[in-house]
């Protein structure tokens, strides 16, 4: 059994307007900074125990059932093994 800690990235689609986008990038320009197509998604990081395979499909149905809204929302993951301190 290995520890893993898995980072999920939740990105509004493409097609969707993005408002809270539109202000952090008025509120860029107003400070000066010029940016354009600002998005903002979620970032998320869970610790999780199990074997690989396991842990891989756990991660992925969180990610896409409860994490994300699959109509508006792509979702993405990466999982790293964590290393035992003392190992």
């Amino acid at each position: 059994m290995s520890n893993f800690k898995a980072k999920i990235y939740v990105t509004l689609k493409p097609s969707i307007l993005d408002p809270q986008g539109r202000t952090v990038e008025r509120a860029l320009s107003h400070l000066g900074q010029q940016a354009s197509g600002v998005r903002v998604g979620k970032y998320i990081e869970l610790n999780m125990e199990g074997e690989r395979a396991e842990v891989e499909s756990r991660v992925q149905e969180m990610a896409t059932t409860v994490l994300s809204n699959p109509v508006m929302e792509d979702v993405r993951w990466e999982l790293a093994e964590l290393e035992v301190a003392g190992a």
